[in-house]
């Protein structure tokens, strides 16, 4: 079979390879992949802006169905259609693992960062990891469970948002889309959403149609000015940077409100970024950070998404066949497409 590789570090590097065809043992399970997305992460990668062991298959959003099965595997049936959280490679047996914590595990060596991912016809996984599609989401809608499962992990379970309080999302790609969505489903309002000039033709309003009660094109409007107008004066209750950008990022302290919540999920791709210290500890801002998603993560995506309340369709706007991938990347890459998916040529 051929998949997508990171054939070695530096930017770029990423070539359409024959590479063999993965045999399930004890515990495993081989997946045809029907559907996989490209996500920033995949992007940051072929920038050479994140952590990642080469020579690997790339991707790690994704949906398929069982096609065969190693021993000790009773508890799916060839043909089932699945999911599977991304946490490959950790110890299971650390503190962090027996917590319920295995995805920041530092054993850890995620789907398509650290082995072989889902860009490619067949993927190899464990099937402690696997997760089952509801009846009624389609594969495609079902590739999105796992950056739904990060909205997840950042809104709910690190942010913390409740019922009537107030949340800013900097950045309309799919993560920031998504946490507006859960933010909505967790009884937030009103909900901001901002984005930059590029953001303008698909993406902000995307946000629009997916409920945000505010849409904020920074190049034409003042943010602050904007946040300040829906909250008294006050600043929001949290506020979620999902873009990943310096000049977001140093805007957060200005946004929130006293003693209200910061949290960081985009992924910056550099060592280091100014921060206004003393203006988020003047307003005695918690300051967080959410990086990948637990398990508890991943029941509540797949009950959101079953439940319609997180909508994974309106946010895939290129599909191609895998051998078509430097058109996804590109598209996703300039802003030209909020979601894009690759379809193997016998996924079936």
């Amino acid at each position: 079979m051929r998949g997508v590789m990171k054939v070695g570090r530096g930017v770029g590097l990423v070539e359409l390879r024959e590479i063999p065809d993965p045999t399930p043992g004890p515990g495993q399970v081989l997946i045809r992949v029907s559907a996989a997305a490209i996500c920033g992460t995949d992007l940051h990668i072929y920038h050479d802006e994140h952590p990642y062991w080469p020579p690997l298959v790339l991707g790690h959003e994704f949906a398929g169905t069982i096609a065969a099965m190693g021993e000790e595997v009773k508890e799916y049936v060839l043909g089932d259609r699945v999911v599977s959280e991304t946490s490959t490679g950790s110890c299971g047996v650390c503190s962090l693992c027996q917590s319920g914590n295995r995805h920041i595990c530092a054993d850890k060596r995620a789907l398509g960062i650290g082995r072989d991912g889902a860009f490619a016809p067949y993927v190899l996984l464990p099937a402690a990891l696997l997760h089952r599609i509801p009846n009624g989401l389609t594969v495609q809608e079902a590739a999105l469970c796992e950056p739904t499962a990060i909205a997840v992990h950042a809104v709910v379970e690190r942010a913390r948002v409740q019922p009537g309080e107030s949340v800013v999302i900097l950045g309309p790609g799919p993560i920031g889309l998504l946490c507006l969505q859960v933010a909505r489903a967790s009884g937030a309002r009103p909900i901001v959403v901002s984005g930059t000039a590029a953001s303008g033709a698909i993406r902000l309003p995307a946000a629009r149609a997916l409920g945000a009660d505010v849409v904020v094109n920074i190049a034409e409007d003042n943010l602050v000015d904007q946040v300040m107008a829906v909250t008294d004066g006050l600043g929001a209750d949290v506020v979620i940077e999902a873009s990943g950008a310096p000049a977001a990022i140093a805007l957060l302290p200005r946004l929130v409100r006293r003693l209200g919540r910061i949290c960081q999920v985009g992924v910056v791709g550099r060592p280091t970024v100014d921060f206004p210290w003393d203006l988020a500890l003047f307003k005695g801002a918690e300051v967080q950070f959410s990086f990948s998603s637990r398990h508890t993560s991943w029941l509540t995506a797949l009950r959101l998404l079953a439940a319609r309340q997180v909508l994974a369709k309106p946010l895939l706007t290129v599909e191609v066949p895998l051998e078509r991938w430097h058109e996804a990347f590109e598209a996703q890459d300039r802003g030209r497409a909020v979601k894009a998916l690759l379809i193997p040529a016998d996924s079936g």
